[in-house]
């Protein structure tokens, strides 16, 4: 059963203005009863064959959802959303576009030379058809904080952009850029929004030539399981997308014949843009303007819902501020009519049971933090982070009033080698115990809250994925779409296995002894940060240190 005891009332002091050595013991006691066999029984309910997968607008995650209202309900706390009445609700609506690539009919052209997918990738929720010049805007970043800027110098109205994945100089743990970790400006929709600020009609992220690491493509290769499944998974957008401009990413080859279409040598522009941090940006002056033509097989408009709830904080003057805690609901569904099921159990079932229980622990205190904690479970995450962007753009709560964000993505696996990961990251030999954090670079005040409360959890902390530009982790989940708006916050994260992204990440293989651990020191730290006089300051341009 859920935690229903009463807990007697032990005299707190709620206001002190440091964070606590320990909570007080009824917090404790609240969070230690979180029940491992509850877990285990919840998990396997979201991951079980009858949830088909949880793919996004379908019925298998329509019932996640459904379950997550009624846990929320069932712990008393208060619908943070509004419906269209404009009465109170658990459920905040996430318009989305689903559509299908037509690759027999997507190109790129160029004079006599014509390019079809695979030898790029991606595709648009609109058909479209377009003619226009190429410009080179280097790595495609605009960071004032920094002093950098790849667009000064050239003009990208009208124009498609082509630019660097990645970032300047990440192999160098000394850099301006997060050193050799990967900084916000590093993903392809932060590129994209800053090409379409300058104009650009189009982006085309091309991999780095000189790069040190896998491409993205060649990266997701790696992972097969539904990433490489016939027929291939639907692409989704946000009927309301802030991006309104197509981005495609090119293979090595057609990087290579555009740059010599145009005269210029991409390897010698990366190279000249690392050893300076200075813009090299340049019209490509080729013989013809770029034929870009994408049109989709299928497109239709369905709705899916982050569900919400709130737990107001005791405090008059700080209730108005926010913490919050998250996860995810959806997964890659089913093909050949439940013949084949991507269960979700670690990905994301874990999370999602982890808001749960933590919103079933803090209701039943006899005590509430001075601030508010939103528990939210997001829509649409493995189709790029939907939900999370719908939210941090309709927020539920101020923005500007939310203090901290822990994401729960993965937290029921021991990590253990991959193909996705085999060569490219160290694992340590004993993960039974160990929780990576990512995002301490820019909230190093939150690092610090988060280490304070673990010494009476005990987990092994871990912070390699802040120092990865292989696998671009930081940027994978819901978390990142409040980095962007600087709102400290953190991804609670156990790791990759092989049963990532594949059928068989099934609920018997969670490690619920850890998974409860994390959900204690994740309470914990909550509740600390609930209190504090003092809140996690945000770090808008992490710098790199080489002492890394």
């Amino acid at each position: 059963m859920r935690i229903r005891t009463t807990i007697a009332v032990w005299a707190l002091a709620c206001a002190s203005p440091a964070l606590a050595d320990a909570p007080p013991k009824p917090v404790t006691a609240a969070l230690g009863a979180i029940s491992e066999t509850e877990l285990r029984a919840d998990v396997t309910f979201l991951a079980s064959d009858a949830l088909l997968g949880r793919m996004s607008l379908e019925h298998g995650d329509e019932a996640a959802i459904a379950w997550i209202v009624s846990e929320f309900t069932k712990a008393g706390l208060q619908p943070a959303a509004r419906d269209e009445a404009g009465k109170p609700s658990y459920l905040q609506a996430v318009p989305l576009i689903e559509y299908r690539p037509d690759y027999d009919a997507n190109f790129l052209a160029l004079g006599g030379q014509k390019f079809s997918p695979p030898q790029f990738a991606g595709g648009y929720r609109d058909d479209i058809d377009l003619t226009a010049p190429m410009v080179f805007a280097g790595y495609g970043i605009t960071v004032p904080g920094l002093g950098y800027d790849d667009y000064r110098g050239i003009d990208a109205t009208g124009k498609i952009a082509l630019v660097f994945d990645h970032e300047p100089q990440e192999d160098d743990a000394a850099s301006r850029f997060n050193g050799a970790g990967n900084t916000r400006h590093a993903t392809s929709r932060v590129k994209a929004l800053n090409a379409q600020a300058h104009g650009a009609i189009a982006v085309l992220v091309i991999p780095e030539p000189n790069r040190k690491h896998l491409s993205n493509a060649e990266r997701g290769k790696r992972i097969g399981g539904s990433i490489t499944r016939t027929p291939s998974l639907p692409f989704q957008a946000r009927a309301d997308d802030e991006v309104h401009i197509p981005i495609l990413v090119l293979s090595d080859p057609v990087t290579k014949a555009l740059f010599a279409a145009a005269g210029l040598d991409a390897g010698a522009l990366q190279a000249a843009i690392d050893r300076d941090l200075a813009p090299h940006g340049a019209l490509m002056a080729t013989p013809a303007p770029l034929h870009l033509h994408l049109q989709n097989t299928e497109r239709t408009r369905g709705i899916s819902y982050n569900v919400a709830a709130i737990l107001p904080g005791s405090d008059a003057r700080l209730a108005g501020e926010t913490l919050i805690v998250s996860g995810h609901h959806d997964h890659d569904g089913e093909t050949g009519n439940g013949d084949h099921i991507w269960h979700g159990a670690d990905d994301n079932a874990s999370g999602t049971v982890g808001v749960v229980a933590l919103a079933h622990a803090f209701a039943a205190m006899p005590v509430r933090p001075r601030r508010s904690i939103l528990f939210a479970v997001f829509a649409a995450e493995e189709r790029g982070l939907l939900g999370a962007y719908e939210m941090a753009a309709h927020p539920l709560r101020p923005l500007a009033t939310t203090r901290a964000m822990i994401n729960f993505d993965m937290i029921g696996r021991n990590e253990t080698a991959s193909p996705q990961t085999d060569g490219l990251i160290t694992i340590p030999a004993d993960t039974t115990n160990r929780l990576n954090l990512i995002g301490a670079p820019y909230s190093p005040d939150f690092n610090a809250a988060i280490t304070a409360a673990n010494r009476n959890v005990g987990l092994v902390l871990d912070d390699r994925f802040d120092r990865d530009n292989v696998l671009n982790v930081f940027f994978r989940s819901d978390q990142f779409p409040f980095v962007l708006h600087d709102i400290p916050a953190f991804w609670f994260f156990t790791g990759f296995h092989p049963d990532y992204h594949h059928e068989t990440d099934t609920a018997d293989k969670i490690n619920y002894t850890k998974m409860a651990k994390i959900l204690r020191l994740s309470g914990t730290t909550l509740w600390d940060l609930g209190n504090s006089a003092k809140v996690p300051a945000f770090v808008p341009n992490p710098a790199g240190n080489a002492t890394h």
